[in-house]
């Protein structure tokens, strides 16, 4: 699995759905993989180092999957992840700062 130190735009696209939504840090949506990818693009493009988080375990029901990370600085990530045909996950709604935890 790709991540997002590596700078490989197109294996961290690659978890997302083709119509999948991406909350922005100004909130808007980046809805679909072709503007995912510019965003991460123009994200990668300086080579930022991001630490990893503590994943709490998806909750899982039939084929969706809520998935959440405490990141380090205690932005709180929610994503949710459907399915596919062949058994393997991708996900559909990604919103990396929902919230924060309480320092």
């Amino acid at each position: 699995m790709s991540n997002l130190n590596d700078g490989d735009v197109e294996g961290i696209v690659s978890i997302y759905s083709k119509d999948a939504i991406l909350v922005l840090p100004d909130g808007s949506k980046a809805v679909g993989q072709d503007a995912i990818r510019a965003f991460y693009a123009e994200l990668c493009k300086d080579r930022p180092r991001f630490a990893p988080g503590e994943q709490s375990p998806p909750l899982v029901n039939g084929n969706v999957a809520l998935t959440s990370t405490v990141l380090t600085n205690g932005t709180v990530t929610v994503e949710v992840a459907a399915r596919q045909e062949d058994g393997t996950w991708l996900w559909i709604i990604d919103h990396p700062a929902i919230g924060f935890t309480a320092s």
